[in-house]
């Protein structure tokens, strides 16, 4: 496999270099808080550019317009770290991370703070959340839960409003086929979109439907 790096991520997506800085800040601060608490391995912090933030930033194009985004189980920053990143030069933006975790929401707050990211972080369960500080335009949520589970999570959030976009890998159809009921009989519309960093992997985008 060719080496996929910084470089390659910043061409493949068109990245302003200040966002870069940002990425590789947070890169560098992921690694050093792995070392201390359970975030992220070694193999998977090496896959950084070509799987977990290609895989996050990719968000973006499918709500291009939207400023307020909230990240359910925000455990390592993925998607919404990177995706503060990338709107931290936007005017209004802002990323809401839910993590129930604490050692986990202390690595957020503190890569949020370092960065001047605009990130607020919630360390409690997303029952206790609900709707929080919406509405929002987003909701996301990348490894939480199969869509049964995560759909109802989310549900308070996408009834004001949001669309869900989620990153589910290669057993999508099993989650969809699991998901009948949580989808309420129409009450909200599936559509799967094509991933930019996994041939096997698909973005689901839920929304109410109309």
């Amino acid at each position: 496999m060719t080496e996929y790096g910084p470089a390659e991520f910043q061409q493949a997506l068109g990245v302003s270099q200040e966002t870069m800085q940002r990425l590789e800040a947070y890169r560098q601060l992921l690694a050093e808080w792995s070392e201390r608490i359970n975030l992220i391995g070694p193999k998977e912090l090496d896959l950084f550019w070509s799987r977990h933030a290609l895989d996050s930033a990719q968000l973006l194009k499918f709500a291009p317009e939207a400023k307020r985004w909230v990240d359910l189980g925000a455990g390592a920053g993925f998607p919404g770290l990177v995706l503060a990143c990338f709107l931290a030069d936007r005017p209004g933006a802002s990323v809401h991370l839910v993590e129930a975790t604490g050692k986990k929401a202390r690595f957020l707050q503190a890569v949020a703070d370092d960065l001047h990211l605009p990130a607020k972080v919630f360390n409690v369960r997303i029952e206790a959340f609900g709707v929080g500080e919406g509405p929002y335009e987003v909701v996301t949520a990348r490894a939480l839960a199969p869509l049964n589970r995560l759909i109802p999570y989310a549900k308070p959030i996408l009834d004001r409003g949001a669309i869900g976009l989620f990153p589910k890998g290669a057993n999508l159809d099993a989650e969809l086929a699991a998901a009948t009921d949580v989808l309420i009989g129409g009450a909200y519309r599936a559509d799967v979109l094509e991933s930019l960093s996994d041939p096997r992997g698909r973005i689901v985008r839920i929304s109410k439907a109309a």
